[in-house]
Protein backbone atom coordinates (compact mmCIF):
# COMPACT_ATOMS: atom_id res chain seq x y z
CA UNK A 1 0.00 0.00 0.00
CA UNK A 2 3.08 2.65 1.20
CA UNK A 3 4.75 1.78 -2.51
CA UNK A 4 1.06 2.36 -4.66
CA UNK A 5 1.02 5.92 -2.54
CA UNK A 6 4.27 6.69 -3.10
CA UNK A 7 4.00 5.72 -6.88
CA UNK A 8 0.58 8.23 -7.35
CA UNK A 9 2.60 10.69 -5.54
CA UNK A 10 5.65 10.60 -7.46
CA UNK A 11 2.83 10.80 -10.52
CA UNK A 12 0.86 13.50 -9.45
CA UNK A 13 4.00 15.89 -8.63
CA UNK A 14 5.39 14.78 -12.12
CA UNK A 15 2.27 16.16 -13.43
CA UNK A 16 1.78 18.99 -11.35
CA UNK A 17 5.33 20.17 -12.49
CA UNK A 18 4.97 19.46 -16.17
CA UNK A 19 1.23 21.55 -16.20
CA UNK A 20 3.27 24.60 -14.66
CA UNK A 21 5.87 24.04 -17.39
CA UNK A 22 3.46 24.01 -20.00
CA UNK A 23 1.91 26.78 -18.92
CA UNK A 24 5.12 29.12 -17.89
CA UNK A 25 6.39 29.07 -21.85
CA UNK A 26 2.84 29.94 -23.13
CA UNK A 27 2.01 32.82 -25.00
CA UNK A 28 -0.20 35.92 -24.14
CA UNK A 29 -3.05 35.60 -26.12
CA UNK A 30 -5.14 39.21 -26.18
CA UNK A 31 -8.88 39.79 -26.87
CA UNK A 32 -9.39 42.18 -29.49
CA UNK A 33 -10.21 44.65 -26.88
CA UNK A 34 -7.23 44.55 -25.27
CA UNK A 35 -5.07 44.00 -28.56
CA UNK A 36 -7.12 47.43 -29.44
CA UNK A 37 -6.07 49.48 -26.46
CA UNK A 38 -2.75 48.06 -26.50
CA UNK A 39 -2.52 49.43 -30.07
CA UNK A 40 -3.47 52.85 -29.05
CA UNK A 41 -1.10 52.96 -25.68
CA UNK A 42 1.93 51.70 -27.88
CA UNK A 43 1.11 54.55 -30.33
CA UNK A 44 4.78 56.24 -30.55
CA UNK A 45 4.64 59.97 -28.84
CA UNK A 46 5.41 61.95 -32.21
CA UNK A 47 4.00 65.27 -33.59
CA UNK A 48 3.75 64.16 -36.44
CA UNK A 49 0.02 62.56 -37.29
CA UNK A 50 1.52 60.62 -40.81
CA UNK A 51 3.56 58.65 -38.27
CA UNK A 52 0.88 58.12 -35.20
CA UNK A 53 -1.45 57.19 -37.91
CA UNK A 54 0.51 54.51 -39.97
CA UNK A 55 3.21 53.38 -37.64
CA UNK A 56 1.33 50.67 -35.78
CA UNK A 57 2.33 48.30 -32.58
CA UNK A 58 2.13 44.06 -33.29
CA UNK A 59 1.58 41.70 -30.97
CA UNK A 60 3.30 38.46 -31.54
CA UNK A 61 0.03 36.74 -31.84
CA UNK A 62 -0.99 38.43 -34.70
CA UNK A 63 1.86 36.64 -36.58
CA UNK A 64 2.74 39.34 -38.69
CA UNK A 65 5.79 37.09 -40.94
CA UNK A 66 3.44 34.37 -41.43
CA UNK A 67 2.69 36.42 -45.03
CA UNK A 68 4.92 38.38 -47.54
CA UNK A 69 3.05 41.85 -47.08
CA UNK A 70 6.05 44.24 -48.64
CA UNK A 71 6.05 46.38 -44.97
CA UNK A 72 8.75 47.60 -43.03
CA UNK A 73 8.65 46.40 -40.14
CA UNK A 74 10.58 48.25 -36.64
CA UNK A 75 12.09 45.70 -33.89
CA UNK A 76 13.17 46.71 -30.54
CA UNK A 77 15.15 44.18 -29.20
CA UNK A 78 18.46 43.38 -26.92
CA UNK A 79 21.55 41.62 -27.13
CA UNK A 80 24.09 43.75 -24.99
CA UNK A 81 22.60 47.08 -26.06
CA UNK A 82 19.27 48.32 -26.99
CA UNK A 83 18.99 47.74 -30.85
CA UNK A 84 16.86 49.09 -33.36
CA UNK A 85 16.29 47.04 -36.62
CA UNK A 86 14.41 48.21 -39.70
CA UNK A 87 13.86 45.09 -42.50
CA UNK A 88 11.26 44.80 -45.41
CA UNK A 89 8.81 41.78 -44.95
CA UNK A 90 9.73 40.60 -48.67
CA UNK A 91 9.81 37.52 -49.31
CA UNK A 92 8.94 33.98 -48.09
CA UNK A 93 11.46 31.96 -46.28
CA UNK A 94 9.33 28.46 -45.79
CA UNK A 95 11.79 25.73 -46.27
CA UNK A 96 11.69 23.49 -49.50
CA UNK A 97 13.66 20.64 -48.22
CA UNK A 98 13.96 20.93 -44.65
CA UNK A 99 12.00 21.46 -41.41
CA UNK A 100 13.59 24.49 -40.66
CA UNK A 101 14.59 27.84 -42.04
CA UNK A 102 16.61 30.95 -41.02
CA UNK A 103 16.77 34.26 -42.42
CA UNK A 104 19.00 36.91 -40.74
CA UNK A 105 17.70 40.37 -40.82
CA UNK A 106 20.54 41.81 -38.88
CA UNK A 107 23.72 40.91 -36.76
CA UNK A 108 25.27 43.23 -34.22
CA UNK A 109 28.32 42.33 -31.73
CA UNK A 110 27.77 38.68 -31.17
CA UNK A 111 23.69 38.98 -31.80
CA UNK A 112 21.83 37.80 -34.94
CA UNK A 113 18.36 38.53 -35.12
CA UNK A 114 16.59 36.13 -37.68
CA UNK A 115 12.80 35.14 -39.06
CA UNK A 116 12.85 31.52 -38.21
CA UNK A 117 10.05 29.34 -39.68
CA UNK A 118 10.15 25.69 -37.94
CA UNK A 119 7.67 23.21 -38.93
CA UNK A 120 8.04 20.86 -36.27
CA UNK A 121 6.70 22.90 -33.10
CA UNK A 122 4.61 25.08 -35.55
CA UNK A 123 3.84 26.40 -38.77
CA UNK A 124 4.65 29.72 -38.11
CA UNK A 125 7.48 32.13 -38.25
CA UNK A 126 8.66 33.59 -35.02
CA UNK A 127 11.54 36.75 -34.77
CA UNK A 128 14.28 35.22 -32.46
CA UNK A 129 17.39 36.50 -31.41
CA UNK A 130 20.24 34.05 -31.98
CA UNK A 131 23.54 34.29 -30.53
CA UNK A 132 25.03 30.98 -30.58
CA UNK A 133 24.55 27.17 -30.48
CA UNK A 134 25.96 27.19 -26.61
CA UNK A 135 23.72 30.28 -25.79
CA UNK A 136 19.67 30.29 -25.22
CA UNK A 137 17.58 31.50 -28.13
CA UNK A 138 14.99 34.21 -27.16
CA UNK A 139 11.40 34.29 -29.53
CA UNK A 140 9.63 37.30 -29.21
CA UNK A 141 6.49 35.72 -28.32
CA UNK A 142 8.12 33.80 -25.24
CA UNK A 143 11.19 36.38 -24.35
CA UNK A 144 9.68 40.11 -24.13
CA UNK A 145 12.43 40.83 -21.77
CA UNK A 146 14.82 40.67 -25.19
CA UNK A 147 12.03 41.99 -27.15
CA UNK A 148 10.75 45.74 -26.09
CA UNK A 149 8.57 46.70 -29.10
CA UNK A 150 7.69 45.34 -33.17
CA UNK A 151 6.15 48.25 -35.14
CA UNK A 152 4.82 47.95 -39.06
CA UNK A 153 4.99 51.05 -41.45
CA UNK A 154 1.36 50.56 -42.81
CA UNK A 155 2.15 52.93 -45.87
CA UNK A 156 3.85 51.99 -49.64
CA UNK A 157 6.06 55.09 -49.15
CA UNK A 158 8.03 57.27 -46.89
CA UNK A 159 9.06 55.42 -43.71
CA UNK A 160 9.64 57.12 -40.66
CA UNK A 161 13.24 57.60 -39.21
CA UNK A 162 13.15 55.84 -35.79
CA UNK A 163 15.84 56.04 -33.36
CA UNK A 164 16.12 54.14 -29.56
CA UNK A 165 17.36 55.86 -26.31
CA UNK A 166 19.43 54.29 -23.85
CA UNK A 167 16.20 52.26 -22.30
CA UNK A 168 15.27 51.54 -25.89
CA UNK A 169 12.41 53.50 -26.03
CA UNK A 170 11.59 54.33 -29.69
CA UNK A 171 11.47 57.63 -30.62
CA UNK A 172 11.17 59.82 -34.52
CA UNK A 173 14.92 61.30 -35.53
CA UNK A 174 14.68 64.34 -35.18
CA UNK A 175 12.09 64.99 -32.46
Amino acid sequence: MKRLLSIIGAITLLGTSTTSLVACNTAQEYTPEELTKLKENNKIDTADENIKNNLEWIAPQEKPFNEVDNKWYYVVWKGENWNITKFKNYEEIIPQKHEYQYKTIEEKSKYKIQLRYYSRNDTKINLIIFKSINEPTFIWEENSNNFKSVYRWNLDTNEPDLIIDNDGNIKVNGE
